[in-house]
């Protein structure tokens, strides 16, 4: 029997059993992450090897040094995430990996590992976008969620709102029309000298500023529910640019946190008015910048305001990991998404719903 067939068959017994234990593969950008989940709810083990020392000696990603840290850490994570989880090879009933959107080489390195293992054990391999990962992560952070809901997804390739009407199905509200939250905190952070991850470092330095102290634009869109980051980012960093022309100095903590203060109001305002007209109660944050303190307590302080429970992933869920792409590979698996050994990376992968 070949193993498209098999996979195929056990994928279909799993689907119909509603249970499956998957080992999940991150690979996307520059963490190799893995992790062992049970049902799309319970983890039983997740393990992440961190590239940020490698690549803060170049002030950021290096593609290239990514992929090749990737392939050498794959190996040695299995043994153990498996190790943490008291499992064995045995115990894998399928495997999710993150195939887009991502940097192209990091992307094949988990594809290409998750294909390997999945034949060599004969078990259903599960496809899973970044993005709906994300969106997942919530539901290993919070297994009382349902859809639907409304998720704001925020990192550094995307500034999302998603109503997610069913497991797998989701609706786009707004979007970015230009930079997304995370690549604007990074900019705005290297016009600050702060090092590489820029935006985790600013939002640190931005909880002991003035977050009245320096007065930027405000975001102005066309879409009800869109954002725009380009325009604000482009007068902050002029702003700097004069300040220091005309001899003053930047008081870099005010600085950060009133930047900081501009991003997240439009943020959590859109995002819990979207959820209000929507007529929903729920709303979630996803994302690295879902990790951003100042937006955390902002969303929970609007949303309580607005009736609507908040629900939000701990920092280590926000940020890149594995834990996420098993949760949506579960919920992946059940609808009966399974791929073959043609899966192939797609770094541009569109956005959910699109």
């Amino acid at each position: 029997m070949s193993y498209e067939t098999l996979a195929r068959e056990k994928a279909e017994a799993l689907r119909r059993a509603g249970h499956a234990r998957i080992l999940a593969v991150e690979s996307s950008c520059d963490e190799t992450a893995m992790a062992v989940v049970e049902d799309g709810r319970v983890l039983k083990s997740s393990v992440i090897a961190s590239q940020i020392d490698m690549h803060a000696l170049y002030g950021g990603v290096v593609p290239e040094i990514a992929s090749r840290m990737h392939v050498d850490a794959l190996d040695p994570l299995l043994d153990q995430t498996l190790e943490q989880g008291g499992y064995t090879m045995d115990d894998i009933d399928a495997v999710g990996v993150t195939f887009g959107p991502g940097l192209v080489g990091a992307l094949l390195t988990g594809v290409a590992w998750a294909k390997a293992f999945a034949y060599a054990r004969q078990l259903p391999l599960i496809p899973v976008n970044h993005i709906e990962g994300h969106v997942s992560a919530n539901y290993i952070a919070s297994p009382e969620l349902t859809p639907p809901f409304v998720c704001l997804v925020a990192s550094g390739g995307h500034s999302h709102i998603v109503r997610v009407d069913d497991y797998g199905e989701y609706t786009i509200l707004g979007g970015t029309t230009d930079d997304a939250a995370g690549e604007a905190f990074d900019k705005v952070a290297r016009v600050l000298d702060i090092p590489y991850p820029g935006g985790p470092l600013l939002d640190k330095l931005a909880e002991d500023g003035d977050d009245h102290a320096y007065v930027f634009p405000k975001v102005v869109t066309h879409g009800a529910y869109d954002f725009s980051f380009s325009g604000l980012k482009t007068a902050v960093i002029n702003q700097a640019h004069k300040l220091r022309q005309q001899g003053e100095e930047i008081n870099a903590a005010n600085f950060a946190a009133s930047f900081r203060r501009a991003v997240v109001d439009s943020l959590a305002e859109k995002t819990v008015r979207a959820c209000r007209d929507a007529g929903l109660k729920k709303v979630a944050l996803a994302g690295g910048v879902a990790s951003n303190r100042l937006l955390r307590r902002e969303m929970q302080r609007r949303g309580e305001k607005a009736g609507l429970t908040v629900f939000m992933p701990p920092a280590i869920l926000c940020t890149d990991n594995a834990a996420m792409i098993g949760s949506a590979a579960f919920y992946q698996l059940m609808r009966g998404h399974v791929a073959d050994l043609t899966l192939n990376a797609v770094p541009s992968l569109g956005l959910i719903a699109e």
